[in-house]
């Protein structure tokens, strides 16, 4: 019981420290996607330019998609016309970072974590963009794309009051989003919680204390895993804490959300083998780089611990206690709400989708298959990985709209 007791109280103190930066984060998310709809950004990726890769990563870095959820958006960005830079850099910064991440990583690593990770993405963005322009001769022209409405989705010109935006923003923020990254923020938080009550400082110290093994450790544990930008901080605070250097921590949280398996997959099949190169090799190199930046910089101030600490102490108690369980509430919410998987009527064509992860995959393989012609209704089921698809439809064009959607499918 002593020991339940412990681990309990060490993963309440860290999700305390995260929720007030957590609440505003996805608030300002909920914001943007209301504000800055995906279609009003595609027409400034279509030039293999230079200024296209800086506009790409700008774009990119405080929008809050895990690196999942960036791929069917970075897929529709190629169907658009844009050129395979700028998709590459978008695709690098958008799941490294975000206003929700960036105010948690203030909240538990202080203020320059939450400084030199979005300045490292956006590095890290402009040097992938500009090494595959430069291997990249071919101009992309911009085709004429949707342009849904963000609130309800409709191509057809209309408009809406403040209060039905304010709702989609709430519904969105607190949600849409929370039900794509909500579980692995819990993983996150019980992961670190576990580490900071049960793993020896002394043995941390031992091992990721040496950068020259910390580093390496850390990106090769975060390339090929699936962790989001928020997720990975509770993880990392706590192995810093523990006697990790610093620099470490900062490569798995660049490394991490930035790429994993599915990523790496979706960038070879789309966009080629110089462009995963270069995805791959800058992804590495920024993380190094700045690991080995933010260390020297932390021993040059004589390793004062107040630069990586938390600022959760410039908050009342009242307001951590309060947006913790505001977070437990939504998160709550969106784990065990009840959805029945939907069920077409009738014959239905079975398509298995194995890269089909979360709810923001759902939605666009949705919208995706009903524009095919034919198509008279969809059921996705995530569990399962299967949608099934009614209509006479032909089979081709059904599995062209989920491949063009930037999945893979198996029939």
């Amino acid at each position: 019981m002593n020991v339940i007791a412990g681990l309990f109280l060490e993963i309440w103190k860290l999700f305390m420290e995260m929720a007030p930066y957590l609440v505003f984060g996805f608030g300002i998310a909920g914001l943007l996607h209301v504000l800055i709809p995906n279609e009003k950004i595609y027409h400034h990726f279509s030039e293999n330019s230079f200024r296209a890769v800086v506009k790409a990563t700008l774009f990119g870095i405080p929008l809050p998609l895990c690196s999942c959820g960036v791929i069917p958006l970075a897929a529709h960005l190629r169907k658009q016309g844009a050129a395979k830079g700028p998709t590459i850099s978008f695709l690098i910064s958008t799941p490294t970072t975000g206003v929700d991440s960036i105010l948690a990583t203030y909240g538990l690593l202080g203020p320059l974590f939450a400084v030199i990770r979005p300045v490292a993405a956006f590095f890290s963005g402009i040097i992938a963009g500009t090494l595959t322009n430069i291997s990249e001769t071919k101009e992309n022209k911009m085709i004429n794309g949707s342009n849904n409405c963000v609130v309800c989705d409709s191509e057809e010109p209309h408009a809406h009051t403040i209060m039905q935006k304010i709702k989609k923003m709430f519904i969105y923020a607190y949600y849409d989003l929370i039900k794509d990254v909500g579980k692995w923020i819990v993983v996150g938080v019980v992961v670190g919680g576990a580490i900071g009550y049960f793993v020896p400082a002394s043995i941390v110290e031992k091992y990721l204390g040496n950068p020259w093994l910390a580093y390496p450790l850390m990106l090769a544990l975060g390339i090929p895993m699936y962790v989001c930008a928020t997720g990975s901080i509770p993880i990392v605070a706590s192995l810093i804490m523990k006697g990790m250097v610093p620099g470490a921590g900062l490569v798995f949280l660049l490394a991490g959300p930035a790429t994993n398996t599915a990523t790496i997959s979706f960038v070879a099949g789309k966009l080629g083998k110089k462009a995963t190169i270069a995805y791959l090799g800058s992804i590495a190199f920024t993380a190094l780089l700045f690991g080995i930046m933010l260390d020297m910089f932390f021993n040059y101030t004589g390793r004062n611990m107040r630069m990586i600490h938390g600022r959760m102490t410039m908050l009342p108690e009242w307001l951590h206690v309060l947006s913790a369980f505001l977070m437990i509430c939504f998160i709550m919410i969106t784990l065990f709400k009840r959805e029945e998987e939907k069920e077409v009527a009738g014959m239905a064509a079975l398509y298995k989708v194995p890269n089909m992860t979360c709810e923001h995959c759902k939605i666009t393989l949705d919208k995706a298959i009903r524009k095919v012609a034919n198509v008279t209704d969809v059921a996705i089921n995530l569990k399962t990985k299967e949608i099934k698809v009614q209509g006479d439809a032909k089979d081709e064009q059904v599995i062209k709209a989920i491949i063009d959607a930037g999945y893979t499918v198996e029939k």
